[in-house]
């Protein structure tokens, strides 16, 4: 379900099957899929058959600060879910935990207040203990991409790349290739040794708006009677429109603000307020 309030009641953030999810993918030219979904692993059920599939997810976490953040986790187990899951409001023994199954992780759109507000303190912990960050989101703009991967070259974290799309139009916007990998293991040994390049197109204004006004006509097509929301749905572009705004507006704050503290300066003030 949308984690927006109120919209959190109505609408789901997708009504894509992910046998769909898959198929169009593959049709794309992908050679290895996975599944994002927010702190679930449902959606994954029915593609583990597939030899070219591998379990991820995105996971919610709670901040050392009280913040959220997107994490993504590939190429976890069952049980790797559970015990992440259990431990996603702890980020100290998510990330011991996270560190001891060798997973490899990555926080995604690292600038953005789709997770709400963030602090200096925060960007310290993904300078530090985190081994990727998404660089290319097929919905960010362009502005936080390019930030993103700029933090990433500066700190030496590895760079990824996904759609994030939540319907089927946008699927394979944004991706990541390693282009001697001949199979998952060799794929995502690649990744972590940083010979991963990020392909395809940044998102938009126009992109984000035809995604939510589709998700909207989705929504009545599962729930007729949800027609009577049609007018509020009318007004998606003013609301994307905003969004996008407030997005570039936290970007840029953010970026300039980590621009102008070192990940050194990070650890001595975090440790010394730490006692």
């Amino acid at each position: 379900m949308c984690t927006q309030p109120v919209a959190n009641r109505i609408c789901r953030e997708s009504y894509s099957a992910p046998e769909q999810v898959y198929a169009r993918l593959k049709n794309k030219g992908m050679d290895l899929v996975t599944l994002t979904d927010h702190d679930s692993i449902g959606g994954a059920e029915c593609l583990r058959r597939n030899p070219d599939f591998f379990l991820s997810e995105e996971v919610t976490c709670r901040m050392p600060s009280g913040t959220k953040a997107h994490i993504g986790v590939f190429d976890l187990t069952e049980r790797d879910h559970v015990e992440i899951q259990r431990r996603r409001n702890d980020f100290v023994r998510l990330l011991a935990y996270l560190t001891e199954r060798r997973l490899l992780f990555s926080v995604n759109h690292v600038f953005s207040c789709l997770t709400g507000h963030r602090t200096i303190d925060d960007f310290w912990w993904f300078q530090t203990y985190f081994p990727a960050v998404e660089i290319r989101n097929g919905q960010m703009m362009p502005f936080h991409n390019r930030r993103a991967e700029q933090l990433a070259r500066q700190q030496g974290m590895v760079g990824i790349g996904g759609s994030d799309s939540h319907t089927l139009l946008s699927l394979g916007s944004a991706y990541t290739e390693v282009l001697d990998a001949r199979d998952k293991v060799e794929f995502l040994d690649g990744v972590r040794a940083g010979r991963a390049v990020v392909r395809g197109t940044d998102g938009g204004y126009f992109r984000l708006t035809r995604d939510v006004l589709y998700i909207g006509a989705q929504m009545v097509q599962h729930n007729p009677w949800k027609a009577l929301l049609s007018p509020f749905i009318g007004l998606s572009p003013i609301a994307t429109f905003a969004t996008v705004l407030k997005e570039i507006a936290f970007a840029r704050r953010w970026s300039a603000r980590v621009g102008e503290s070192p990940a050194a300066n990070f650890r001595s003030r975090v440790f010394s307020e730490s006692g």
